[in-house]
């Protein structure tokens, strides 16, 4: 069985193609559970992600997809939110989806993955960078918010690797998921951006596997044609690690499924 549960439209201002295009895309490619996972709004960086007034006008929209391609593929209903202090709202924590991603895209005000800003990171120490990314990711799963780990090492996507063992910089991050029951997913987008290494790398999930912390498969799609992106190159991954079954959801509520 294939999934595929972080997806993007245009509602966020930097995708492309209508809902029904990924949906029949997904199903072209044999993908039987599909999510979409908008940009959850947000009172900072507001132009990237959706709305507040948009969010019942884009849970209609899949719901109206659910009904519409009941029997053809399974559609889920989900968002993104971007873990940063003192923004995350509970109108986004508390709406009726079938799951929520945590992500971190920003340290303090840095959008440390926009190649806009990326000459910031010959100001700081790579090492001290790596461990507040994952400091943040330690918290995001401690507050208890959310089912899933965006992109668990995006902080490596230029390839600013830090000289420490990135295991034991992630290590307690890993624990904090692990005690938060959260899964882990597989994100195939890290293949189309310069560090071309899937989210996490083999040997953070690795060190997931030996924690029994569950994964899911996401492409992450901003465009019709990233739509179940290297999905058997993420999968020889999983198994390589270890892995044989993956996570979906309804209602917040895992269900384990073998892929």
């Amino acid at each position: 069985m294939r999934i595929d549960l972080h997806n993007h439209t245009t509602r966020c201002n930097h995708a492309k193609g209508s809902m029904r295009s990924y949906i029949e895309r997904a199903i072209e490619l044999g993908i039987d559970i599909y999510g979409f996972s908008e940009h959850a709004p947000m009172d900072f960086d507001e132009y990237y992600r959706l709305k507040f007034e948009e969010m019942k006008d884009y849970e209609n929209d899949v719901l109206s997809l659910q009904k519409e391609y009941k029997g053809k593929i399974k559609i889920l209903l989900g968002y993104e939110v971007d873990y940063l202090k003192g923004h995350i709202d509970k109108r986004v924590i508390e709406s009726n989806v079938d799951y929520l991603i945590g992500s971190v895209h920003f340290l303090g005000t840095w959008g440390f993955d926009n190649p806009e800003f990326n000459e910031e990171y010959s100001k700081r120490n790579i090492d001290e960078i790596w461990h507040e990314y994952f400091r943040n990711i330690e918290e995001m799963a401690q507050i208890g918010y959310f089912d899933i780990v965006g992109h668990l090492d995006l902080i490596k996507v230029f390839n600013f690797l830090p000289k420490r063992d990135i295991r034991s910089i992630a290590t307690p991050a890993l624990k904090a998921i692990k005690k938060a029951n959260m899964v882990l997913e597989l994100n195939s987008a890290g293949l189309r951006k310069p560090c071309k290494e899937i989210y996490p790398s083999q040997s953070l999930l690795e060190v997931a596997y030996e924690l029994d912390i569950p994964i899911t498969f996401s492409s992450d799609a901003h465009a019709i044609g990233q739509v179940g992106f290297k999905y058997d190159e993420v999968k020889k991954l999983a198994k390589k690690v270890g892995y044989s079954k993956a996570v979906t959801f309804e209602q917040r509520e895992k269900e384990l499924i073998i892929f």
